[in-house]
This record gives structure tokens, sequence and C-alpha cells, in this order.
């Protein structure tokens, strides 16, 4: 099958290593140089050094190249950007006629809120087979042929065929759904339950502390997404509590190492700034707590993580404020 990845980022140059063992792959970076420079060496030093790029993955530069390379019924594009970067990229595919679309991206869009499934159609209209592809799932691990599972999520039962074709194998299983909405309210939550994962860590609570806040992070995550028309037992999944887990819990998670350096005091620019990378659950913060709001959904987590991110609160005052709030049902 020909697949082009449009992102060379971790997650797209581990996915595009796996998947370049068993089909012809094309791996699209809009950093020119950056691009000549991983193809001569065969790494890509900025975001997966240690991993020797294959022989057989083709790595370029020329957006419509590695589109056109994935033009036939039979092909699979994916998108392999931020949830910023998705309209852009997405843009770029108008009149192109991209069949079997499938982005990697977690989150809500900025201002608008947003999930990727609704940009989506918003820029290429309602006609084009499309989903997400989601779930525990850090590009390092994929990337050295580590055992993991996803979710491939979307309405064309065409697609997820595909993606199942293409991808499932013996060191990455992929499981369909048709509950777009509740693998990517999923996807774009835990990111923020890792930062609160994080602090909890940092101020030394422990790990029962760490175990309440992620079952109850579960309990917000599946607050929102069944507000959203999501179904519940989604969050039971891959792209819920697998992926809630693994952010929360794994040395790897970016989100867990921006609340882990809030616990220091640390200010998030200067986060930001040592990280060097995107950080989607900070973003993703903002907009469910508007979104929240709105649908008067209760979400103290996120609302606490949103309070030191972006109102000054102190992390060790805000944990002593959840730790306070009156006692009630659990299934509430």
């Amino acid at each position: 099958m020909n697949i082009t990845l449009l992102g060379a980022g971790a997650w797209g140059t581990a996915l595009a290593v796996s998947l370049a063992e068993r089909h012809a792959v094309q791996l699209w970076g809009r950093d020119v140089a950056a691009m000549r420079i991983a193809s001569e060496r065969r790494e890509n030093v900025d975001y997966l050094p240690g991993i020797t790029l294959p022989q057989s993955l083709l790595l370029t530069s020329d957006f419509d190249a590695a589109v056109s390379h994935c033009a036939a019924s039979d092909s699979l594009l994916i998108v392999a950007s931020s949830v910023a970067g998705l309209r852009p990229i997405v843009h770029r595919l108008v009149g192109r006629s991209p069949t079997n679309l499938v982005w990697l991206c977690k989150g809500f869009e900025e201002n608008s809120g947003l999930l990727p499934h609704q940009i989506v159609p918003q820029v290429l209209g309602e006609d084009v087979p499309c989903g997400a592809l989601s779930g525990p799932s850090f590009a390092m691990e994929v990337a050295r042929g580590l055992p993991g599972a996803l979710a491939i999520a979307s309405a064309s039962a065409a697609l997820r065929s595909s993606v199942v074709q293409a991808i499932h194998g013996p060191q990455l299983r992929i499981y369909a759904t048709d509950d777009v909405i509740g693998v990517e309210v999923g996807g774009a939550v835990k990111n923020i339950l890792a930062i609160a994962t994080g602090i909890v860590d940092g101020l030394g609570l422990g790990l029962n502390a760490r175990a309440a806040l992620i079952t109850r992070g579960l309990a917000e995550i599946t607050r929102l997404g069944v507000a959203l028309g999501g179904r519940s037992e989604t969050f039971m999944g891959l792209a819920g509590m697998g992926d809630l887990i693994l952010t929360c819990t794994g040395d790897l998670s970016r989100n867990r190492k921006v609340g882990l350096a809030l616990a220091q005091g640390k200010t998030l620019a200067a986060i930001e700034h040592e990280l060097g990378h995107v950080a989607e659950g900070v973003r993703c913060a903002r907009e469910v707590r508007t979104l929240a709001a709105a649908l008067q959904i209760e979400m103290p987590i996120t609302d606490a993580v949103a309070g030191v991110l972006f109102d000054g609160n102190a992390p060790s005052e805000t944990v002593a404020l959840l730790l306070a709030r009156e006692a009630r049902n659990e299934a509430a």
C-alpha cells in the first residue's frame, strides 16, 4: 500500500518507520534543510534521535509529490501534525480529493474549541472518508518495534478496514470503532490529566493520590465525552483509559513533564522553552475549561490545571482546594 505521512515530528516519524517495513511510505516535512539532513543521516535527530530510518522510507519536503504518492483509492494519507497544524495542512489538500485521510493529533483547536473531526469537513467537505488514529502510543517505543495497540475511529467502515489492513501487525494492533467523538475527547483531555498527575507526583503526594487523580480524571473525561455525543464504553478502552494511564504515568510523557516542572515552581514559559516540543495539554486546558463551563459540566481537575497554567494559582494551594471539596457519590 502507498502511504504518506504529513508531518515529520516524533510520532509521524515513528509511525513511518513502523510502516516502512511493509509498505511504500513517504514522510513529508516542511523544513527543507531538516528533511535533507535526515535523509542523508537516516536519522531524525531533532525528534527521534537514536532511531535509524530504514532505507525504504522516502523523506521529502515536496508536498505535491508526497500527496500524489497516495492518490490511489487503496492508499492512505496520514496527517501527523499537532492540532494547531491540522487546519493549515488540510487547507493545502483542497482540490486534491484525498482518499482515506487519517489524523494523529489529539486536542481541541485553540480559539475555535473544535475537535479534529469537526475541522476537516469544514475545509474539505463531508464526502472525504476520514478518521482519527489514537491510543496509548509513545513514539520512541513504536519506532523501536515494541508492542502496542491503537484505535481507528471513523464513520466509514471502508476506511476503518483500510487502516486496520495497513497498520495492524504483531507489534502494533489496531482496533476499530465508529465513536469518533469518544476517541477524540479521550485523546484530548488525557493530556490535561497528565499535567495534573505530574503536579501530584512533583509535590510528592504519593501513589494513592496519583491513582485517585487518574480515576477521577477518567470520570471527567467521560462526563464531557458523553455530553458531546461520545459513548461511555469508549472511555474504558484504548483511547480513554489506556491513553490516560500511559500519559499520566510514563516518563516519556511531555504533559507529565509539564506538571512535574510546575510543581518545582517553574513558569510555563520556561517549561515550554526547555521542552522544545508541543505539550498539547497546555493549549487544551484553556479550551476544555471554557467548553465545560458552557455545557455546565463539572471538571474540577481540569479547572484546577487551567488555574495553575493561566491564572497564576500555586500548585500546592490548588491541590489543597481540590482535597477540600465536599464529599459526593462516586457516580456523580
